[in-house]
């Protein structure tokens, strides 16, 4: 089921498993699209359970149909851990995502691990500056910040998205691209995150959510005009895509 308003779109499925096959289909569509347009397709991914519901992409038809040489891979936000810790939302997504589908490595773009959450979150965005400079990555004509063609986001039963939270200051920074947090109140502590106005100044966003325990979150960013949950704040520059199972819509 599905509705739409404005630049959102909420898309219902009884299952976590109808909600993947979508999410593979919607992807990949969106890959052919941007190819065809720009020549490149910038995918910014999170962690939590978004990669298992990627798993359709891993497998055919898209396997062998999507041109995956021609996707570039960001991180919405990241743990500042080591790339192999179990922590690490870039080894959860190579575990069950990158290391199957044919991305060069030279286009997965992971941050530094071996510097403290500032100088983390400091590289990733002169790295991003240096990929605008180069044509690689875009900014956006209306915000100036770097426009990435798809984000991938998930949301926490806390309203939060990336590692952008309710009760801490990061959600409101207006200048930087990337920042950094310290003080994360769900572990691992340290962490870099793209902003607010980076999410915002994407092409198309999809907000992959499900279970149970998600759905007080999903009735407030969607069902409360007035909700301050970040959540709320998500919304792109083309359009958003909202993808829940049956449990995380069970209170819409």
């Amino acid at each position: 089921m599905a509705s739409e308003k404005g630049n959102k779109t909420t898309l219902k499925f009884d299952t976590e498993d109808e909600v993947a096959v979508a999410l593979a289909k919607y992807t990949a569509d969106l890959s052919e699209r941007f190819i065809k347009e720009k020549g490149s397709f910038t995918v910014v991914l999170s962690g939590g359970s978004l990669i298992e519901t990627m798993r359709y992409l891993t497998q055919p038809p898209y396997a062998g149909s999507v041109d995956w040489s021609k996707w570039c891979i960001f991180w919405l936000d990241e743990r500042v851990v080591p790339l192999d810790h179990p922590d690490s939302n870039y080894k959860l997504a190579w575990d069950g995502f990158l290391s199957k589908v044919s991305i060069p490595q030279s286009n997965i773009y992971a941050i530094n691990d071996k510097k403290s959450p500032e100088d983390a979150a400091d590289d990733y965005e002169e790295r991003h500056q240096d990929l605008v400079a180069r044509k690689i990555l875009p900014l956006s004509e209306a915000t100036g910040f770097p426009k990435f063609d798809l984000m991938l986001l998930g949301m926490g039963p806390d309203g939060h998205v990336a590692s952008l939270f309710p009760n801490r200051t990061q959600r409101f920074e207006k200048k930087r691209w990337v920042t950094f947090i310290k003080d994360s109140p769900k572990p691992p502590p340290p962490r870099i995150t793209y902003t607010f106005p980076v999410i915002n100044s994407s092409s198309e966003i999809a907000m992959v959510v499900t279970g149970a325990e998600i759905a007080n979150a999903v009735k407030d960013a969607l069902g409360n005009p007035n909700s301050e949950l970040p959540a709320a704040e998500v919304s792109p520059e083309g359009l958003l895509t909202w993808f829940l199972d049956k449990d995380a819509a069970s209170k819409l």
